[in-house]
């Protein structure tokens, strides 16, 4: 299950700790005693880092303002991320849009625990051959 909370970067670290994370692990505890994994995704979230790992979510789903590799360092091996192309990038040039894919993946490093996703949603109009395009792509790029 994913628990998407769009509105979470409005909040400064010390409100974060007291207004939500409580009611986040209480929600992400109710849901994985269900046997579900669970994905916790907070938009514009970077300045919260040290606390999302503290949600209990099994994978931490974050947007394209936060660099993977600097997400995995504050996670530590315990939680696996999710993300995080910028979704406006599918709007650019193919060249464009394969380069920002493999700084994401690059980004992701080569260990366990990376699901490659879009950092919010898919927009409006974005052209259904770039994403059929981006799945073929970063399948090619991630193949064992």
């Amino acid at each position: 299950m994913q628990i998407f909370d769009t509105w979470a970067g409005i909040l400064d670290a010390d409100d974060y700790a007291r207004w939500a994370l409580p009611h986040v692990q209480t929600m992400v505890r109710a849901v994985r005693a269900t046997g579900a994994p669970v994905i916790y995704f907070a938009r514009d979230s970077s300045a919260l880092l040290p606390l999302l790992a503290q949600t209990g979510a099994d994978v931490i789903s974050l947007d394209w303002r936060v660099p993977l590799d600097q997400a995995r360092m504050q996670f530590g091996t315990g939680v696996a991320v999710q993300g995080n192309l910028d979704p406006a990038v599918l709007f650019a040039p193919w060249d464009e849009v394969a380069h920002r894919t493999d700084r994401v993946l690059e980004r992701a490093g080569r260990e366990p625990g990376h699901i490659f996703n879009l950092g919010h949603g898919v927009l409006q109009g974005t052209p259904v051959d770039t994403v059929r395009r981006l799945v073929e792509h970063v399948h090619a790029r991630t193949a064992t």
